[in-house]
């Protein structure tokens, strides 16, 4: 078992972290919901209500569109983009073992079934994880909507408008504002990550280069 823990202990270990902030955003939020509640003359609600209702809904699934569209952008630009001396960088001058071509690897113990059957499967199989990404993204961008349109939908009615579809949702500047108070921050980390790993060092991490490597040394020379 400990063995087992330690091969996956950076997926578990971000598992725990998800989990322990995902309770903490839902406690508070419940809290936040209902001291709302009470302010506007409604009764509070049941916790299992508020994990129904479109203010929930919302503040997770706008969150989670931001953090698929980041990781599936960065896969896709690394792919073609390049930061000389960044540890999130290819190395500029030379080969990289990921530009290889799978198709000379073909008869080789261990590689993935995709690669050994080649034609279509292989060709879905180079842009996999690119491809998790982006339809993780496209799942929530929909539940940001329907969510968001419906806690949209009731601010409205309380204040005498009209309630919206998630359609319409999409063509109001509170949809687009919530994506794009994300996305810019997702941005703008990836950015600083790729420029400070050029000078900057955490020794033993996998996202930084050895501490005595040159600045504008290339990954893996």
């Amino acid at each position: 078992m400990k063995t087992w823990i330690k091969a996956h202990g950076l997926v578990l270990g971000n598992l725990v972290l998800f989990a322990g902030f995902f309770v903490g955003m839902t406690l508070t939020g419940y809290s936040v919901f209902n001291s709302d509640q009470m302010e506007h003359g409604a009764a509070a609600v049941s916790f299992w209500t508020y994990l129904h209702s479109g203010d929930f809904g919302e503040a997770t699934f706008e969150n989670w569109e931001s953090e698929w569209l980041q990781m599936g952008m960065y896969i896709v630009l690394t792919a073609f983009l390049f930061t000389r001396g960044s540890s999130e960088s290819k190395p500029l001058d030379k080969a990289a073992p990921q530009d290889a071509d799978p198709e000379l690897a073909r008869d080789q113990p261990g590689i993935p079934w995709p690669v050994r059957r080649g034609g279509w499967a292989l060709a879905l199989y180079k842009r996999s994880l690119s491809m998790l990404f982006f339809a993780l993204f496209l799942a929530t961008f929909v539940l940001h909507a329907v969510t968001g349109a419906a806690a949209y939908s009731a601010e409205e009615l309380e204040h005498g408008g009209s309630a919206v579809t998630a359609i319409g949702y999409l063509f109001t500047s509170n949809f687009w504002f919530e994506s794009f108070q994300n996305w810019q921050s997702e941005f703008l980390a990836i950015a600083v990550m790729v420029g400070a790993s050029v000078y900057l060092r955490h020794q033993g991490s996998a996202e930084s280069k050895p501490v005595a490597a040159s600045h504008h040394q290339e990954t893996g020379t």
